[in-house]
């Protein structure tokens, strides 16, 4: 054959594949992404005609409904977010507005809200000429938990600053509480000013910090680090360390919180003080490859395993001075003690931190977190259910005990020995990262389980900044307090 008209052929092709695909790009391989996209009204405007379902929390609390306006057989539905506090459940919950678009939960669980679960009962009620009409959803959140957390996290907090409680179940992956602090009501975004003044807010009330939001961790990163030092097996809770501060780590002395020389110790002590001169030269030792693997296997390093929009979430990890995720050639020493430096500075959710503390609770088995207890169609009929689902093997059963041991110290010797759980023992670590240290402005942390033995609830609490403040006077209370309330509920 004519070599010129074999090419001629073969571009031809080329040509006619490139047209068939970009043809099919939105109507086929992009049709998901295109109707989730915020800015996309058609959708929203479609579905103006079909009564959307309901959203309620576990214990029963109305957040969602839509409600009909206008004249005719053809009524518009519009969404109203019904709770006297709307601003408590703004975040997680999201908004539905042909204005301004969906998000949050009213986004990820559209389909369930909209009618569109079921591909083929859609099918068979047109033909039976019956209207749509959305599922009614119900999510695993507590409300009176989620209530009290956004009411601690508010006093707490100085005005405009931001703050955060995620509250899991760790053998379900339920997610009990997600509270964000600025927050908003969902009942006013569909003004279009009213959206404008909030989307360019400094305080950033649309963020969902829980799952948008990345922070340096402090010393609650030390239970990632203790797990990787146990489970790889190159340390076990004996293993002694010079601890005294002015420790050598990465070519800069490492001091320890107010300078205090602890000599040798062991981890169980190490943990207990929250020393920061042990745990750096653990990191050191496991070093980069080690510390990655098990971030990894925490979640680290991907979006959360949520059913939440992709959008709305953000991966956990090591960021450098840039932003982005490395996995090497950062001062693994300080990582290790939820520090860093340009080359790498440790950098985590609220939700992620709280799935640290649920695989240690859950006895080394992270679970999908999940906001999704169960949706019922119009005919009370369950549809969908909350399935648990394993996301990872962190560490072994044994490791667990061994790190739950340890925080358990911390919480009756340590760090966190002024606070209590109803009377029952828990599991803690306390954080407090330095922002400032010329100001005294410090982000404080804590994270844990309860109750020890058998636990129910892990959590994790964070309040963006505040002066001369630690991890166990600020954090500490509002994350035991969130625990004792979904124990007692």
């Amino acid at each position: 054959m004519n070599a010129p008209i074999v090419r001629l052929y073969l571009l031809v092709l080329v040509l006619f594949a490139t047209l068939i695909y970009f043809s099919s790009k939105w109507a086929v391989f992009d049709a998901e992404e295109l109707k989730d996209k915020t800015e996309n009204r058609r959708a929203l405007i479609a579905e103006q005609q079909i009564p959307r379902g309901t959203i309620s929390t576990s214990d029963g609390v109305l957040l969602a409904e839509s409600l009909p306006e206008g004249e005719g057989n053809k009524p518009v539905f519009v969404r109203r977010y019904p709770v006297d506090d709307p601003n408590t459940f703004g975040n997680p919950v999201g908004y539905s507005y042909v204005e301004v678009g969906r998000t949050g939960i009213e986004l990820s669980e559209n389909d369930l809200l909209s009618g569109e679960q079921n591909e083929f009962a859609s099918i068979v009620d047109q033909l039976r000429d019956i209207p749509p009409e959305g599922a009614d959803v119900t999510l695993t959140l507590d409300a009176a938990a989620q209530r009290l957390a956004v009411q601690q996290l508010s006093a707490a907090a100085a005005p405009g600053v931001g703050g955060s409680v995620v509250a899991l179940d760790p053998e379900t992956g339920a997610v009990k509480v997600m509270a964000s602090i600025p927050g908003f009501d969902p009942n006013v975004i569909q003004n279009s000013e009213t959206f404008s003044e909030l989307s360019t807010d400094p305080a950033a009330p649309l963020v969902n910090r829980p799952t948008q939001s990345v922070y340096t961790p402090g010393s609650t990163m030390k239970v990632v680090t203790a797990t990787a030092a146990l489970d790889s097996g190159k340390f076990d809770t004996d293993t002694t360390l010079n601890a005294d501060s002015g420790k050598q780590i990465s070519g800069q002395p490492l001091a320890n919180s107010g300078g205090t020389n602890f000599g040798t110790i062991d981890m169980t002590t190490a943990l207990t003080n929250s020393v920061n001169t042990y745990w750096a030269q653990v990191g050191v030792e496991l070093g980069t490859g080690t510390m990655v693997d098990y971030m990894k296997r925490f979640g680290m390093y991907a979006d959360p395993k949520l059913n939440y929009p992709d959008g709305q979430m953000i991966a956990s990890g090591v960021r450098n001075q840039a932003g982005d995720l490395v996995e090497s050639d950062f001062d693994v020493g300080r990582v290790a003690i939820g520090q860093g430096g340009e080359e790498g500075q440790a950098a985590m959710t609220p939700l992620q931190m709280a799935e640290v503390a649920a695989a240690v609770a859950n006895g080394g088995d992270l679970m999908k977190p999940n906001l999704l207890q169960s949706a019922q169609d119009p005919d009370g009929r369950t549809i969908d259910e909350l399935d648990p689902d394993r996301a990872s093997g962190v560490m072994s059963d044994e490791t667990a005990q061994q790190v739950t041991e340890m925080m358990v110290n911390v919480t009756e010797e340590g760090t966190a020995a002024g606070l209590s759980v109803g009377g029952v023992s828990f599991a803690g670590k306390t954080g407090t990262a330095e922002i400032d240290v010329a100001a005294g402005i410090n982000r404080p942390w804590f994270i844990g389980f309860a109750p020890a033995d058998d636990p129910q609830v892990a959590v994790a609490a964070m309040i963006e900044q505040c002066q001369g403040c630690t991890g166990g006077e600020v954090a500490g209370p509002i994350a035991t307090s969130v625990m004792q309330s979904l124990l007692e509920g």
